[in-house]
């Protein structure tokens, strides 16, 4: 999972059989301290609660296709989690 924060929203003009009820959101993914780390994306909401300023964990790939229901919609990412907080322990802390 990758973390991101909601800096969006996508209105589509054209919508597939089964994304009808499914937000899509602009997100930028972020590193474990939160800084930028790529480029922009649009992510189907599987959630359907994140708004813009949030921060949330996404999957790409296959993996995104999986979170929505129905299954296999063609999407490239999805939203599957807000988050509440990050906590980041140093290298020697790690267990």
């Amino acid at each position: 999972m990758k973390l991101a924060e909601v800096i969006g929203q996508v209105i589509p003009a054209r919508v597939y059989d089964g994304l009808e009820s499914v937000p899509m959101l602009l997100i930028r993914p972020l590193d474990e301290h939160r800084h930028p780390a790529g480029k922009t994306l649009v992510a189907a909401d599987s959630t359907r609660m994140a708004g813009p300023g949030e921060l949330v964990y996404y999957e790409g790939g296959r993996e995104a296709a999986l979170a929505l229901d129905p299954w296999f919609v063609p999407v490239d990412h999805a939203i599957v989690g807000i988050v509440d907080s990050v906590h980041v322990t140093s290298g020697e802390d790690a267990p």
